[in-house]
């Protein structure tokens, strides 16, 4: 009977150590960046490896012009393309954690 408190309490320490794991990559990818970018390159925009947009740039060529929906369009786009481009970094820093084993909630 004592075994199977042995395997419980060396599954817990292996649950504590990917825990761990996963915190350490969580904070690398908040250091970590990813662009994504709309309209040829006049809209990019910059996020971190956790999805926060760091920094978005708009060409003073797109800025020129009068049409102010383009623009919102552009920016929507080139922020939704790094936003799926970070969220494509955290889960495969984190699927080098888990063994790819998809585990909700993780980001």
């Amino acid at each position: 009977m004592n075994g199977g408190f042995g395997d419980m309490g060396s599954l817990l320490k292996q649950a504590q150590q990917m825990q761990r794991e996963l915190d350490r990559v969580r904070e690398e990818l908040k250091t970590r960046t990813v662009e994504g970018s709309a309209g040829g390159g006049a809209v990019r925009v910059t996020a971190s490896g956790d999805r926060t947009i760091v920094a978005i740039e708009v060409s003073a060529e797109l800025l020129a012009r009068p049409d102010k929906t383009l623009v919102e369009d552009l920016v929507l786009a080139a922020t939704r393309d790094a936003q799926a481009k970070a969220a494509h970094l955290a889960a495969e820093a984190m699927a080098k954690v888990t063994g790819g084993i998809q585990l909700p909630g993780l980001f």
